[in-house]
């Protein structure tokens, strides 16, 4: 007698033991399932700890220090437990001897085909492909910005400098298995850490400068402005915590994955309270309801002298720029393994020339769109902001939930059954809401659109 399979990797018996099945190519090949807890965890923090949260001073400034401490402390305590939750759904399909390693593969057979093919597998190709392609405007207009901090009439575009980064990109993206960057991203590990620290030190010493000494946190504009603006920072924090790619990072674990997740979280969630906290808190402080986009961009103010010296915004911007390609390839992990099953022969080696070759010119395409739509759209984070409402909200803050309700079937009477329930209720209007503020915001800033603009 067998357990009922889905479109995982293994089947039970009757000794309750699993037996392997074959692996299709982008499993094996990319999701090698080789990994440590700790691999896990630095796999994990550059996932969720990347270059946007130095957004978090600008969305304190349309929340005030209440409100933002609040949002900020939810979104931790609740992604924290969302990808606990569907960790654990996880390890008990795993134990049931049918081990799930990518999220639509988790959807499928907890939800049904019909979810797992028209909402989940679009939903996070959308995520993860539209965060590929916002570390690849990033990563042009960090480079741009170190330009002109040395050349500041100089007469480069914004589009060289993103096909530049482009092609640090496509290096990158030769690296054959999510495993395979391990070690990078053990490097990105440090580096979020260091530009964190940059940031924090930046903003006390721009907030004791004589030129920065009136500090004003009141909330300002109309009232419908001040609410637009609360729900882009709801979204601008959701989106800073989100990540999408929960299952595939602990498809990356050697078997039996078992309580490792949990520990790579840990791992993980220290970085991220001790990075976003002082961050958030020590440029909304610098700064307040002046705070940029970007923490980075305050210190170099239209008028006036730099905050701080060249060398120091060079050395942060470098932190930056290395740790964002590292974000872009482990969010490029899901598009790798979809192109990996499509073209790839598994009973040939992966370094065959039958597919190594079709790995090459895939990935490389799959890198150059990027690239080019990065270079069109310099507008991109406001598209991206409703990416992030539609997609990053679903996929950590609600579709967890229902997973862990429909499969461990708690008791209506129990405490976890209506937490689980008002937090996926919650957040999929905060989805909704978040949604109809990036949209009014990409219509304030339609007239200004212009492709291949240089921003």
């Amino acid at each position: 007698m067998k357990t009922e399979m889905g479109p995982g990797n293994r089947e039970g018996d009757l000794n309750g033991t699993a037996k392997v099945q074959p692996l299709d190519a982008g499993a094996l090949f990319v999701l090698e399932s080789k990994g440590t807890w700790i691999h896990a965890g630095f796999h994990l923090t550059t996932s969720i700890v990347a270059p946007a949260l130095l957004s978090l001073p600008f969305a304190f400034a349309s929340l005030g220090w209440a409100a933002g401490v609040i949002c900020l402390t939810i979104g931790a305590v609740v992604t924290f437990y969302s990808y606990n939750l569907l960790s654990l759904v996880l390890e008990h399909l795993e134990l049931q001897g049918n081990r799930q390693l990518r999220f639509r593969d988790v959807s499928y057979h907890v939800m049904g085909p019909m979810w797992a093919k028209f909402l989940v597998g679009p939903i996070q190709f959308a995520v993860c492909y539209g965060a590929v392609i916002g570390c690849t405007l990033l990563g042009g207009q960090t480079l741009k910005f170190i330009y002109t901090i040395y050349h500041p009439g100089g007469g480069m575009k914004l589009y060289e400098f993103i096909i530049c980064f482009g092609g640090l990109m496509l290096i990158l993206a030769q690296m054959p298995s999510f495993h395979s960057l391990r070690h990078i991203n053990l490097v990105s590990f440090v580096l979020c850490f260091a530009y964190s620290i940059c940031a924090v030190i930046g903003s006390i010493h721009a907030g004791n400068s004589k030129e920065e000494s009136e500090k004003d946190y009141s909330l300002v504009g109309s009232t419908p402005s001040k609410i637009f603006g609360a729900l882009n920072s709801f979204s601008i924090i959701a989106t800073t915590f989100g990540n999408g790619i929960i299952p595939e990072i602990q498809a990356t674990l050697a078997p039996p994955v078992s309580g490792k997740m949990f520990k790579g979280l840990s791992i993980c969630y220290v970085v991220v309270v001790s990075t976003f906290y002082s961050v958030a808190i020590s440029g909304y402080w610098a700064f307040g309801n002046k705070a940029a986009g970007t923490i980075f961009s305050n210190f170099v103010p239209s008028e006036g002298h730099l905050f701080l010296p060249k060398w120091f915004l060079l050395m942060a911007n470098m932190f930056v720029l290395l740790q964002v390609s590292a974000v872009g390839m482990v969010y490029l992990q899901p598009a790798f393994e979809v192109l990996e099953r499509k073209s790839a022969d598994v009973k040939q080696g992966r370094f065959s020339l039958r597919n190594l070759l079709p790995r090459l010119i895939l990935r490389t395409v799959a890198v150059v769109i990027a690239t080019l739509l990065a270079a069109m759209l310099p507008f991109f984070g406001d598209i991206n902001a409703v990416i992030g409402a539609f997609g990053f909200m679903p996929l950590d803050f609600v579709l967890p939930m229902v997973c862990y309700n429909l499969t461990f079937k708690p008791s209506k009477r129990s405490m976890i059954f209506w937490v689980n329930i008002i937090i996926s209720v919650v957040f999929s209007i905060m989805a909704l809401l978040g949604c109809v503020a990036a949209i009014r915001q990409i219509s304030l800033d339609a007239s200004s659109y212009k492709l291949f603009a240089n921003v």
